[in-house]
């Protein structure tokens, strides 16, 4: 599969899906503080990167907030990497992309997904610097052997992933980083 059908509107469609599957669980198990039913309660995002407009569905964050006690639950989510503003399938794509293309290459990604280069270097430093640090990977690594190689991250992570094709090998991997995306 083409790298331009991993951004576009379908592949959102579907990540969107998934998205609403996540946040089902999430209503199911009611208020984590009180045990209330929880109501459904968008908030609006900004989504950027990636080719074509984001569509009215993907400017809307699932949440929930308790009936009782007001408590906001944000459930785990396949389409936003915590509060970051790009997609979280253009923050895994871009960055694992980015690895090893020269100048010209570089400005042709940058273009394609809107995404300025120092973006791309941001991205970079976060997921071998920061992203090791987290809480969730220093717990999560460990399911990998031989370990991920932290230098070539994310690429090395989606590679450890199965599929027939890349976009089974991104969903598998945005499933996997979801819990960064969970607010409390």
């Amino acid at each position: 599969m083409c790298h331009r059908a991993l951004l576009d509107a379908t592949y959102r469609a579907f990540l969107l899906r998934i998205d609403e599957d996540l946040a089902a669980e999430t209503r199911a198990g009611g208020c984590r503080r009180c045990g209330a039913a929880l109501h459904r309660d968008l908030y609006p995002r900004k989504p950027r990167g990636g080719p074509g407009d984001p569509s009215k569905s993907d400017r809307r964050r699932l949440s929930f907030t308790c009936s009782i006690c007001d408590k906001r639950h944000t459930p785990v989510s396949v389409r936003f990497l915590g509060r970051r503003v790009y997609r979280a399938a253009t923050v895994v794509l871009a960055s694992a992309l980015r690895a090893g293309l020269g100048d010209w290459r570089v400005k042709q990604l940058t273009e394609w997904i809107g995404v300025p280069r120092r973006t791309l270097e941001r991205w970079h430093a976060w997921w071998v610097h920061e992203f090791v640090d987290t809480r969730f990977w220093v717990i999560a690594h460990g399911q990998f052997m031989p370990p991920v190689e932290v230098a070539a991250l994310p690429a090395s992570l989606l590679a450890r992933f199965d599929g027939s094709d890349l976009a089974s090998q991104l969903t598998a991997t945005l499933r996997f980083l979801a819990p960064l995306g969970e607010g409390r």
